[in-house]
Parts: C-alpha cells; sequence; structure tokens
C-alpha cells in the first residue's frame, strides 16, 4: 500500500512526526467511515486516500511557507486540502469552508476528534464571505482544489486575503490554459503576477499545477459579486 510518510520524505523531501502519522491514520479512518453514510469521496481505497487527497493536499506546501498563520480553504468537502495542511502546520489558523452543510458537520468533527485548535468550519458561500468584514481580506492564504475555472476561482479567493497574501488554486493538465482566461479578473480583482507550478503526482503520473497569486493591492468593492455571479458571468 502507498505510504504517506514514503511519499513526502522521497518527493517533498518532508519528514512526518508519529504523531503527525497517527492524525493522518485517524483521519483516514473517519472519512472512511462518514463516507459510508454520506459521500464524501469517490475514493476510498486507503492506499490512494494516501496519494490522491493526502499527498496532493500537501503539495500545496510547494507554495505555503511554514510561517505561514491563517488560511481559508474553500469549497473544502471533506476538508482537503484544509485538515492536512493543518496536521503539518500545527500553528495555522484555519477556516474551513462549503455550501454543503454535511461535509461542513464532517469537518467540524474531524477537527474535534484530531484534536485541532484553531480551526473553524463554516457552511457559507464564497462569495457572502468575501463581502463580510469578518473575513474579507483577513488571510494570508485563501486555497481551493478543483472547485471552479480560474477565472470564477479568482473571484472567490482573491477577496479574502489581504493585500501581500495569494490565493493559490490545485489545478490539472488544464492550467495553463485556464491562467490564460484569468489574466483579465486577476488585474481587475488586484492579483498580481501569477505563478504556475507544474508536476507530477508520484505512481500514476498524473499532471498537476499549483497556481499561485499574490494579491497587489484592494479588490474594489463592487467584488465578490452575489452567489452564483461568478460562474454564470465569469469576469473576463
Amino acid at each position: 500500500m502507498l505510504n504517506l510518510e514514503t511519499l513526502l520524505s522521497d518527493n517533498l523531501e518532508i519528514e512526518i512526526t508519529p504523531a503527525q502519522s497517527a492524525a493522518f491514520d485517524h483521519f483516514q479512518s473517519l472519512l472512511l467511515e462518514w463516507n459510508r453514510k454520506f459521500n464524501l469521496t469517490a475514493i476510498t481505497d486507503p492506499g490512494e486516500m494516501q496519494l490522491k487527497h493526502f499527498y496532493d493536499s500537501l503539495t500545496c506546501l510547494r507554495a505555503i511557507p511554514p510561517e505561514a498563520q491563517s488560511l481559508i480553504d474553500i469549497g473544502c468537502g471533506a476538508g482537503l486540502p484544509g485538515i492536512p495542511l493543518k496536521i503539518m502546520l500545527p500553528y495555522l489558523q484555519l477556516v474551513l469552508v462549503d455550501s454543503v452543510g454535511k461535509k461542513v458537520e464532517f469537518c467540524r468533527i474531524a477537527a474535534q476528534e484530531l484534536d485541532l485548535t484553531d480551526v473553524t468550519a463554516l457552511h457559507a458561500r464564497a462569495e457572502d464571505l468575501g463581502q463580510d468584514k469578518a473575513h474579507r481580506e483577513q488571510y494570508d492564504w485563501a486555497v481551493a482544489r478543483a472547485v471552479a475555472p480560474l477565472p470564477v476561482l479568482a473571484e472567490y479567493l482573491l477577496p479574502l486575503v489581504h493585500v501581500g497574501g495569494s490565493m493559490l488554486a490545485q489545478k490539472g493538465a488544464s492550467a495553463a490554459s485556464e491562467l490564460e482566461l484569468a489574466n483579465k479578473a486577476i488585474r481587475i480583482l488586484g492579483g498580481g503576477q501569477a505563478q504556475l507550478d507544474t508536476f507530477e503526482l508520484p505512481v500514476t503520473h498524473d499532471q498537476r499545477a499549483l497556481i499561485q497569486i499574490i494579491k497587489e493591492k484592494n479588490t474594489p468593492a463592487q467584488y465578490p459579486r452575489k452567489a452564483g455571479t461568478p460562474s454564470k458571468k465569469p469576469l473576463g
């Protein structure tokens, strides 16, 4: 079976402690248990989970530094990538957001079961949080994994990070073409030059990419637009 410890050591040069390894085992057990009742993930093979959920989430550490203080995970689903990142960065203030109540409930319970502190799980839409003073331009990092095309994702994420912070989109083989379509939206929303990091998952050789956009200016007050509008009428 694929082993997370070996995957991280061999490919990302990251070592995990016994406590972190135990936390990932516990998290995997919770995912499998809840998945019997609710459709949290299509991946149920333990080895595949280690690679395609946990390792894949932790590739964000190619961009996110150890000293990051706050991160909001939009469309977190079963807590991916947020919870794996929190296990590795225990001092991170983490906010998990999803529009599906059962997924948010799972994230709350998983955080409690794993004894993770400074974790908040919110049943909300990114567009609403982006206009909420408690969340607008408050975070070092806003992250999303397979949530929406990049022009839409930029409108979800950039309003949530402060100037000097970054949005980070986990993408696949379409990353370069999505980035080309998103350049106008990124500029409108206050983002600077994008950094594209492409690589392969070990074993399967699936194409992966991280798109990091540092925020250079405050997002104009009219963005994000009301819930549903960014996906129906993407900027660009």
